[in-house]
C-alpha cells in the first residue's frame, strides 16, 4: 500500500511545484499586460509619448531604478528590506568623486572602487541584521540616515563634477553601437539584469536566497550557515548601489550629494509590482524589470501630460497600495 502511496504523493508535490511555477507565470504575464496598457494609454493621450526618442528616454530612466531593483529583488526574496539604497546611491556617487576627482585615481580603479564601497555598505547591513539581530527596517533605516550625513561630509555639501575625468560620462550616455542613439546605461542595465538573473536560478546564492526568504528556520536546520548566507546577500544587493551610484553620476556629469531620497521607495515598489512577495520566498529579476519600466512609464507620461509633481506622488503611492495589496491576495491564495 505504501509503494502506492509514494507515487501518489511524489505526483502531487510535482503538480504542486508545476502550479507554483505556472502562477509565477502568470504573475509576471499580467504585469507585463500592466505595461502594455499603461503604454498604450499615454500613447493615445499624448502625441509625443510615442516616439522612438522617448522611448529611449524611458529606457534611460528606468537604469538607476532598475539597477537598485534588481539587487532589492535579492534582499526582498531573502525576507529582507533595504530602505538605505536611495542615500547610499548617493553617497557613491560621492565616493566616484572622492575616488576619481579629489584622489585623482585612473578610471579603471575609480569606477570598481566605488561599487565595491556599495557593497561594503551592503556588508555592514548584512552584519546587523544576521549577526547583530537588527530588524532588517531599523538596521537599514540607520544606514540610510548614516549614508545620508556621510555624502554631505564627505562633499562638503557641494557637487562634485567630473569635467576633468576623461570618459566617465561615457559609462552612462556614450553610445557602443555607432550611428544608434541607444545609451550606453540601458546596455549596462540589460548586462547585469541577465547576470543577476542566472544567479538568482542557477547559483547556489539563487537557491539559498530562495530557501531562505520560504522558510528560514527550516534552512538553518538543514545544515545551512544562513547567518553567512544572509550577509553575502545584502553585500551582493550592496555591488548594485555602488553601480547605481556610478550610473547617476555619470549621466548627470556630478555626484550631487542630495540626489537619492526617494529612490528606494520607487525600486521597493518596483519589485513588488514585479511579482516579489514581501513575505520573501518569491521573485524573479524579469518580474522586477517590468516593475521597473512600470514605474518609469508612469514617470515619463505624467510628465508629459504636465500633471503636477504632487498627483505624481499620489498616483505613483496608489499603484503600490494595489501592488502591496495583490500581494498579500497571492499570499492567502497560496496558504
Amino acid at each position: 500500500m505504501t509503494a502506492v502511496k509514494a507515487p501518489a504523493r511524489d505526483r502531487a508535490q510535482a503538480s504542486g511545484g508545476i502550479a507554483a511555477a505556472v502562477k509565477g507565470r502568470l504573475q509576471q504575464l499580467l504585469a507585463f499586460a500592466s505595461l502594455i496598457v499603461i503604454y498604450a494609454f499615454f500613447s493615445f493621450a499624448s502625441p509625443f509619448f510615442f516616439s522612438y526618442g522617448n522611448f529611449t528616454a524611458i529606457l534611460f530612466s528606468t537604469v538607476v531604478i532598475g539597477t537598485l531593483a534588481i539587487g532589492t529583488t535579492f534582499v526582498i526574496i531573502a525576507g529582507g528590506i533595504d530602505l538605505s539604497i536611495g542615500t547610499g546611491m548617493a553617497l557613491c556617487a560621492v565616493m566616484s568623486g572622492v575616488f576619481l576627482v579629489k584622489l585623482g585615481l585612473p578610471l579603471w580603479l575609480g569606477v570598481p572602487a566605488a561599487i565595491l564601497f556599495g557593497g561594503v555598505m551592503g556588508l555592514v547591513n548584512g552584519i546587523n541584521v544576521a549577526l547583530l539581530k537588527i530588524p532588517p527596517f531599523i538596521a537599514t533605516l540607520a544606514m540610510m540616515l548614516v549614508a545620508e550625513g556621510l555624502a554631505l561630509v564627505l562633499s562638503d555639501s557641494t557637487p562634485i563634477y567630473f569635467n576633468d575625468v576623461p570618459g566617465y560620462t561615457d559609462i552612462s550616455t556614450g553610445n557602443l553601437i555607432p550611428g544608434v542613439n541607444f545609451p550606453n546605461a540601458v546596455l549596462v542595465l540589460l548586462a547585469i539584469a541577465l547576470i543577476a538573473g542566472v544567479l538568482l536560478t542557477k547559483s547556489v546564492l539563487g537557491r539559498y536566497t530562495y530557501s531562505i526568504g520560504s522558510n528560514e528556520e527550516a534552512t538553518s536546520l538543514s545544515g545551512i550557515d544562513v547567518r553567512k548566507w544572509k550577509i553575502a546577500i545584502y553585500a551582493f544587493a550592496g555591488l548594485f548601489i555602488g553601480l547605481a551610484g556610478v550610473m547617476i553620476s555619470a549621466r548627470l556629469g556630478s555626484a550631487q550629494p542630495a540626489t537619492g531620497m526617494g529612490y528606494e521607495l520607487q525600486a521597493i515598489a518596483a519589485v513588488v509590482i514585479g511579482g516579489t512577495s514581501l513575505s520573501g520566498g518569491k521573485g524573479s529579476i524579469v518580474g522586477t524589470l517590468i516593475g521597473a519600466l512600470i514605474i518609469s512609464v508612469l514617470n515619463n507620461g505624467l510628465q508629459i501630460m504636465s500633471i503636477p509633481q504632487e498627483w505624481q506622488n499620489v498616483i505613483l503611492g496608489c499603484v503600490i497600495l494595489v501592488a502591496v495589496y495583490t500581494d498579500r491576495i497571492r499570499k492567502k491564495e497560496t496558504t
